[in-house]
């Protein structure tokens, strides 16, 4: 049974609220969504990386496009055009089915929590939105989450800082908390 409050409950990458679980052991706090949006919402955080058990401090991570290895009729290990996520020290290991079946499990919990909203943390391997420079695709958790929810409002904090896609943001947000009010 969700627990209906009169806050917006938002997913939250969980650095951006300042607990240290980046591979550095550190963390990227966001004050405006700390201190300004804060105390108007209920926070949901979640840390991919740290919930599928790789830990912290740990190897950085990156995605990359792979390409077909082996014969692609017997035994290919990967598949022309797909994303891989692996760590950027040697060896490489691929963490990505790791990360796939950790996403699947938790957005299925956060589908069930009756989440308002979705903050994501630019450039991560796990939690990009976008291709950048340094991450090939949405990260993915990423995009697991708009593929199963794509109804919720979902920004990361670098949109954020526009202050007209942050007003947007934050009233899709209540918006989407006064339709499900109305729903429960």
């Amino acid at each position: 049974m969700i627990a209906v409050t009169d806050r917006p409950r938002i997913g939250i990458s969980a650095c951006l609220l300042g607990e240290h679980v980046r591979y550095d052991g550190g963390d990227k706090r966001n004050a405006w969504l700390v201190d300004d949006l804060g105390p108007r919402v209920e926070w949901v955080p979640v840390c991919p990386e740290v919930e599928a058990g790789f830990g912290t401090p740990r190897e950085p991570m990156k995605l990359v496009r792979t390409v077909t290895v082996g014969h692609p009729f017997r035994g290919a290990t990967t598949i022309l055009g797909s994303t891989a996520m692996l760590t950027t020290m040697r060896p490489r290991p691929d963490l990505t089915e790791a990360l796939r079946t950790f996403s699947e499990r938790r957005i299925e919990e956060l589908a069930a929590a009756g989440l308002d909203g979705y903050v994501l943390k630019a450039g991560s391997p796990s939690c990009a939105i976008e291709s950048t420079s340094d991450v090939a695709g949405p990260g993915l958790f990423a995009a697991a989450l708009i593929w199963r929810m794509p109804e919720l409002p979902v920004v990361d904090e670098q949109q954020l800082a526009d202050p007209s896609l942050r007003r947007r943001f934050v009233d899709r947000v209540f918006a989407h908390h006064a339709k499900g009010k109305v729903a429960r």
